[in-house]
């Protein structure tokens, strides 16, 4: 438990030294050791809805956000100087781990972002979760190397499960045992 808290103080502890020298001193602090995790509010929704409408077809509409709120869901946010750059949702409950939503700003994606915020729900579900598992579309890629270069594994398919431009798009089952994971 104690290293948990740790590992979280280290995400969320403001460091005034290196805000100040990367704003006096641009090049000399490097831009993901700006980046901090928190808590989404229902005050960085509209941000957050910006960064949904741009990766997705069929967005999250803004009641589920609130929905996930009020169900006590882990929903987190990656931001720079008050810039959000992505956002994270989990649900944690009996012994398993669910990543809801992972988004990154299409600006921001490729600099670590959605990296580090699954790296930090991660430590977020150990001890409270054997396993994390999420679903993805065949066609993201990208998203797809990050799960496995963290080693998630793909467990099965969810036929028709995104809605799709012409009709619904399976979804790739993946999960990831908690075991040994970042101890």
């Amino acid at each position: 438990m104690y290293r948990l808290v740790d590992q979280i103080k280290n995400f969320l502890i403001y460091d005034a030294d290196k805000e100040f020298y990367a704003k006096v001193f641009p090049d000399s602090v490097p831009r993901k050791e700006l980046m901090r995790i928190r808590r989404m509010t229902p005050t960085d929704l509209p941000e957050v809805l910006v960064i949904e409408n741009k990766n997705y077809q069929f967005p999250w509409e803004e009641d589920t956000f609130k929905d996930c709120f009020k169900a006590g869901y882990g929903t987190w946010i990656c931001e720079v100087e008050n810039k959000i750059l992505g956002y994270g949702l989990i649900s944690i409950a009996v012994g398993e781990a669910h990543i809801l939503n992972l988004s990154v700003d299409p600006n921001e994606q490729g600099q670590g972002v959605g990296r580090k915020l699954l790296e930090f729900m991660i430590r977020v579900a150990q001890g409270k979760a054997e396993t994390v598992f999420l679903e993805v579309r065949p066609s993201n890629t990208h998203a797809i190397a990050l799960y496995e270069r963290l080693g998630f594994n793909e467990i099965g398919i969810r036929k028709a499960y995104y809605p799709a431009e012409n009709g619904r798009e399976d979804a790739l089952m993946l999960a990831l045992e908690l075991f040994d994971t970042f101890k």
